[in-house]
């Protein structure tokens, strides 16, 4: 278990694995994250098409995901009669080596189901056509950096707010 104090005070509990600890997967472990300059061509987008922005965080993201590895544990004090007892682990926890690539894929299908497509260019910029209420069209930008959600479009909290109902996402302003 980690315990963390962030700069404002509020304090964040994590239960991390030790994937160090375990033997490589033999499916794919790679999760990539938007580049630097995918995220500055999105503010000159949003700046020069004045659309807004909004940026959110989905807490506890990870275990949104099933567990691609098969890990257990035994269940400690803090299990009351369950403990001793072998647990197998069934979501995916921050440090193992598969987790990332299973947020990612588990991300990745609701954004498709919804119009959005990962450009060639940089797989964690998302994009879809889509037309404001002046029949201005332009293409609606999401960015992905692990767990942070970067939107470029219309109306951010919209789109913010149908993430918010899949995930718990904390917005940013």
């Amino acid at each position: 278990m980690i315990f963390d104090i962030k700069m404002d005070f509020t304090r964040k509990a994590r239960f991390v694995a030790s994937g160090h600890t375990t033997e490589t997967p033999a499916s794919t472990t790679y999760s990539s994250v938007v580049s630097r300059d995918s995220v500055r061509i999105a503010f000159m987008f949003a700046a020069l098409n004045n659309q807004d922005i909004l940026a959110a965080d989905v807490g506890n993201a990870y275990l949104n995901a099933d567990c691609r590895e098969k890990i257990w544990t035994i269940a400690g004090p803090e299990f009351g009669s369950k403990a001793g007892t072998v647990m197998i682990i069934e979501k995916a926890l921050y440090g193992l080596k598969t987790s990332g690539a299973a947020w990612r894929s588990l991300l990745a299908s609701p954004l498709t189901e919804v119009g959005y497509e990962s450009t060639k260019a940089d797989p964690d910029v998302w994009i879809r056509p889509a037309v404001k209420p002046n029949g201005f069209e332009y293409y609606e930008m999401l960015l992905v950096y692990v767990d942070d959600i970067f939107v470029v479009v219309f109306d951010p909290k919209l789109t913010m707010d149908a993430i918010g109902k899949l995930y718990r996402a904390r917005r940013e302003y």
